[in-house]
């Protein structure tokens, strides 16, 4: 029997783990072919692929952001091979089955929740050993009536075989992101999360998920990302993993996890601050709201004191960075309160925050009190909320606005110094400037054009001139730093108008030349020809004093910036005064 286990992942670096569990599971008596597409490949293109492997078997793994690419290319595949049994497993199908089977008549069967050992069984029964009625886990129609079958028991964890060892997958597992399992379940009721469901949390063998992280790391995995929901639940557990990636990691490896940051003990995080080397880690933290009555209403409960706790010493430690998670259009949080929110999560400067928009997903405690709460969201996967009693569809489009310009001079570290400024000197609170500046972004139209970097400085230029009480000099002296700062060769083409003629810039190499100390010491170290002079170095019009911005003060200083370029370092900077010539 040929069996084909697939998905559409959203990227091609993305890796399915839970297709090499049904593999592993279902061997030895069967050998399915793991074969991955992304949503972008063309429907045709992956129903010719499929279609040439003549499969009796087919197996899609569904999630929201594939449903509907997923459908089509079942519909397409069930045309030209209606013999193909079609098997569909995955989060966004083991809820509301009686809706997808009659969706998708083309579909034979359905795998709800955990399916490793009823993908087995059901497999038996395709090829004759088992019958129907034995088959736990699974749904379908038979005669117009649908058919579920009661869940079989939970797997033991710690006896599945390993999803990393098929040598078909050795050759791109640095190529990939790898996705390791410590355990499931959330001992958490987020009534947004389907991961509320499941009661209870279930561990992996610690000495086999050591093993498999050895394999990967011998194989030249470079980002593994844990998918535990709440990585740190067990503090002597989390301990043990975060001491063992320390002593056996490899140069260049990355570990993701989510962790629940409340209840992160101090004395971990000094640990990680202490002995994790810079790079090493990387944590994902679930915030959503800072709204009281929000969080109570979905079940969450969350002590921000003590989750600012562990995201400012993690922060201050300077070894782990921090991707914070928000979501705009939960229960009775409305625009303003939203906007506490982001500035509460922003003052804590995390190196990415993600502005999400609330889903009523399938299976949760959301979706089924959606008319309690007044939503209107689309029916179709991923589910995105319009609106709801306290929030307008107008206010969540004036969010995505703000979400799209965070993304850009935010998340993406373009223009930290400017940034910062702008948000602590300039605007009243860090929304106002992300919002103010998102209207004025899809205003202009920039959203549906595309953008290169000197793009985003004289955009927001253009922005800061609309705006009141705004000191466009010093503004632009930080927007030239950020971006000079990001360069090693001196720029063919600078955004900005402003040059020294060449006149100055030799009148002011005769005084370095004779004075260099007034570049700085480390200047003066570098005793450069003229020649090296003008061919690594940039003399721009500049109005604030760089010395004492590395002290953190912005002080005005009609002047000129030195910069220069230095081949894998970042630049050299100094102020000149103009009183010099």
């Amino acid at each position: 029997m040929k069996i084909v286990l697939t998905t559409l992942n959203a990227k091609y670096i993305h890796t399915n783990l839970a297709l090499r569990y049904l593999k592993g599971s279902a061997q030895p008596e069967f050998d399915p072919k793991i074969i991955e597409y992304t949503i972008k490949d063309p429907a045709f293109n992956i129903v010719s692929d499929l279609y040439q492997h003549k499969p009796d078997v087919v197996g899609f793994s569904c999630y929201i952001w594939n449903i509907e690419e997923t459908i089509g290319v079942i519909r397409m595949l069930k045309t030209v091979s209606p013999n193909t049994k079609i098997i569909l497993g995955g989060p966004e199908v083991s809820y509301d089955v009686h809706d997808w089977l009659r969706r998708i008549p083309e579909v034979d069967y359905i795998v709800m929740g955990e399916g490793e050992l009823s993908f087995k069984i059901l497999l038996q029964h395709i090829n004759g050993e088992v019958p129907l009625e034995d088959v736990p886990g699974i749904c379908y129609l038979l005669d117009g009536k649908m058919k579920i079958h009661a869940q079989p028991k939970k797997v033991d964890l710690r006896e599945l075989p390993s999803p990393y060892r098929f040598e078909e997958d050795r050759a791109s597992l640095g190529k990939r992101i790898q996705y390791i399992e410590t355990s499931r379940g959330c001992p958490f009721s987020c009534q947004f999360c389907l991961s509320s469901i499941e009661v209870g949390v279930r561990y992996f063998n610690r000495d086999k998920i050591k093993e498999e992280i050895r394999y990967l790391m011998d194989n030249g995995a470079k980002t593994i990302k844990f998918v535990d929901r709440t990585f740190n639940i067990s503090r002597s557990y989390a301990m043990e993993m975060f001491q063992f990636l320390i002593d056996e990691h490899k140069p260049g490896v990355v570990f993701q996890f989510e962790i629940t940051a409340d209840i992160m003990r101090p004395e971990v995080i000094q640990f990680l601050n202490d002995n994790a080397p810079h790079g090493l880690f990387r944590f994902e933290i679930g915030v959503q709201s800072t709204n009281d009555l929000t969080n109570e209403l979905v079940k969450r409960r969350q002590n921000f004191e003590k989750l600012k706790r562990t995201v400012t010493m993690v922060k201050e430690g300077g070894k782990i960075d921090q991707h914070l998670d928000l979501i705009a259009g939960l229960p009775e949080e409305d625009y303003d309160s939203f906007r506490q929110t982001f500035n509460d999560v922003f003052a804590m400067r995390p190196e990415e925050l993600q502005l999400g928009f609330l889903k009523l997903l399938r299976g949760t405690g959301l979706r089924v009190q959606a008319e309690q709460y007044g939503y209107t969201y689309v029916d179709l996967a991923p589910y995105e909320i319009f609106s709801n009693n306290v929030l307008t569809f107008d206010e969540i489009i004036r969010i995505k606005h703000a979400e799209d310009v965070l993304e850009k001079y935010w998340n993406d570290h373009r223009m930290d110094n400017t940034i910062e400024y702008l948000v602590t000197e300039v605007f009243e609170t860090p929304f106002d400037f992300f919002q103010n500046f998102g209207t004025y972004w899809e205003h202009k139209g920039w959203s549906r054009i595309g953008h290169q970097l000197e793009d985003l400085f004289k955009r927001l230029e253009e922005f800061l001139a609309t705006q009141p009480n705004v000191n466009l000099k010093i503004v632009r002296s930080l927007m030239q730093l950020d971006y000079l700062s990001r360069q090693q060769f001196q720029p063919r083409k600078l955004w900005w108008d402003e040059r020294v003629s060449r006149d100055v810039q030799k009148e002011i190499y005769s005084l370095l030349k004779e004075t260099p100390s007034l570049a700085g010491e480390e200047f003066a170290q570098l005793d450069l020809s003229e020649k090296e002079f003008f061919k690594h170095s940039l003399i721009i019009p500049f109005t604030i004093d760089y010395n004492a911005f590395q002290n953190g003060q912005v002080i005005a200083l009609d002047g000129y910036l030195l910069t220069y370029f230095r081949i894998g370092q970042a630049p050299y900077f100094a102020t000149l005064q103009k009183a010099i010539q």
